[in-house]
């Protein structure tokens, strides 16, 4: 999947579970603020539209790095090469939570709305019970 494409279908799904076209949808939530719905989503596209630009910028990089004649990379070549995983492993990142945050019900769970509606695992304080000291000395015979 090209980097276009990563942005593309995150507008496709934030304009689909918001039934606003993304334009709109800054408009609205800049002229009503935090409270806004999107708020959160809006922010981490705009997380993930900067990431998708330093990959950019790393790509073109390691491109003019290795020149017309790609070849075995050098070492300068793949510490390049590095900065561009790194790069989209963080465009990759954000864009996994914005598709998380797209889902209504995932976006309310991350915002902490419904303490109650949250999974905790039940952790008992209790001691197991000690065997009889009898039992200890006998064991040690």
């Amino acid at each position: 999947m090209s980097s276009d494409d990563v942005l593309d279908v995150l507008t496709r799904h934030i304009e689909a579970e918001f039934e606003l076209p993304l334009g709109h949808l800054l408009q609205d939530a800049v002229a009503i603020g935090r409270a806004h719905p999107a708020t959160e989503v809006l922010r981490w596209y705009g997380l993930t539209a900067e990431a998708e630009a330093v990959v950019e910028q790393a790509e073109d990089t390691l491109l003019a790095a290795i020149g017309p004649a790609p070849g075995k990379l050098a070492p300068s070549q793949m510490v390049i090469a590095h900065q561009v995983n790194t790069a989209v492993a963080a465009r990759d990142g954000r864009a996994m939570v914005l598709r998380r945050l797209i889902n209504d019900k995932e976006r309310q769970v991350w915002r902490g709305a419904r303490p109650q509606s949250r999974v905790t695992a039940q952790v008992s304080a209790a001691m197991p019970p000690r065997p009889p000291v009898n039992a200890v000395r006998a064991a040690g015979r």
